[in-house]
């Protein structure tokens, strides 16, 4: 759902040219409260006056649909994906969640990139993007705390597919993000959850319909999304999909955790046989405050070893294998964080904080 809006008020659409002139990735706007940017991870004011109940509510009245306002109010939140002005004759896309707190309007409003980025941009290594693009069917979930680039590496590998043709590629978001270009012998349909289809379950159900080689899952969220993401997988299509975990043995942990306790030693078996790969996500801050961030990166493949972990409940075992597994392509976060701070990019202090074993550093 994309809402075009030409007559925003002059402090509001200030508010946006000053987001993507910073490069911010979220902008926080809360009623009797100061603008706030996030900017490369880091929450910023703007030195903008208050925000008045009076100007949110107008700008409601500009972005939104009557249904969409009615929705708000009836439920108290919003996911909606927003096209708006940012001078200069840009026309901009937000994900945005609308929400009530202490009675208060509020937003969260996350920049949208006019293009998918490059591997090199994103710091994605283009030995694993080329690997996960060669495989044809399973699960590959991304997973990582909100903000860590997931969305951002499902659809690099998805413009992957879609660029190197005979590819017929579903995607089911909420909201579409990132659009794909038309591609010579592929073909891209995206679907927007609460628009175009009623839940991600849905999605998957009657797009299993549609003669997908790949489907995009944009998050799962609940048991019937998770059971019909390993159903698609096991028949034959490549599923990618995102988690909300800190690292890939939570992504696991997680996926199991969404069935009730008597059905997890059958999913468990399910997930062992259905996924390929869990790739888990960090944006780490640079050595210069203002810098963009750096990608370290948890790759933990479905090996014999991996499978037998999984389907036993053993997952305290997936530690072991991520740090002995380096020729089987396994990658675990310390790993990834020591080549971080020996290439001068992060702090000792960052990286300290983010890995298991600080010994781990100085090998």
């Amino acid at each position: 759902m994309i809402h075009v809006a030409s007559n925003i008020s002059h402090g509001l659409l200030s508010i946006f040219q000053v987001a993507v002139e910073r490069e911010a990735s979220d902008i926080h706007l809360v009623a009797e409260s100061v603008p706030l940017l996030r900017v490369n991870g880091t929450m910023a004011e703007l030195g903008i006056e208050v925000l008045s109940e009076g100007e949110m509510t107008a700008f409601l009245a500009v972005v939104l649909s009557d249904q969409a306002r009615q929705k708000l109010e009836r439920e108290k939140n919003l996911d909606v994906a927003l096209a708006l002005p940012v001078g200069g004759g840009q026309t901009r896309r937000f994900r945005a969640n609308f929400f009530i707190a202490s009675g208060e309007l509020c937003a969260c409003m996350r920049l949208i990139p006019p293009a998918i980025p490059s591997l090199d941009w994103a710091g994605f290594p283009m030995p694993l993007a080329e690997k996960l693009a060669s495989i044809r069917d399973g699960l590959i979930i991304f997973t990582g705390p909100t903000g860590s680039g997931k969305s951002t590496s499902l659809a690099m590998i998805v413009d992957r597919l879609n660029r190197e043709g005979g590819n017929r590629i579903l995607t089911v978001e909420e909201p579409v993000e990132y659009r794909f270009v038309h591609s010579l012998n592929s073909l891209v349909t995206q679907r927007e959850v609460g628009t175009d289809v009623l839940s991600f379950a849905d999605g998957l159900k009657y797009g299993l319909r549609q003669d997908p080689d790949v489907i995009l899952v944009g998050e799962v969220r609940d048991r019937d999304t998770a059971q019909m993401a390993m159903s698609a997988a096991e028949t034959g299509h490549l599923v990618l999909t995102t988690l909300h975990t800190r690292d890939a043995k939570g992504a696991i942990s997680r996926f199991a955790d969404l069935f009730p306790q008597d059905l997890q030693k059958d999913i468990r078996s399910q997930l062992a046989l259905s996924l390929r790969v869990v790739v888990a996500q960090r944006l780490l801050p640079d050595v210069k405050p203002d810098a963009k961030r750096h990608l370290a990166l948890e790759v933990l493949w479905n090996t014999n070893p991996i499978a037998s972990g999984i389907r036993q409940g053993k997952l305290e075992s997936l530690d072991n294998y991520l740090l002995t597994g380096k020729e089987e392509g396994m990658v675990s976060f310390d790993e990834s964080i020591r080549q971080l701070l020996r290439a001068g990019k992060i702090t000792r202090k960052v990286a300290e904080q983010n890995v298991r074993e600080p010994s781990m550093l100085t090998r």
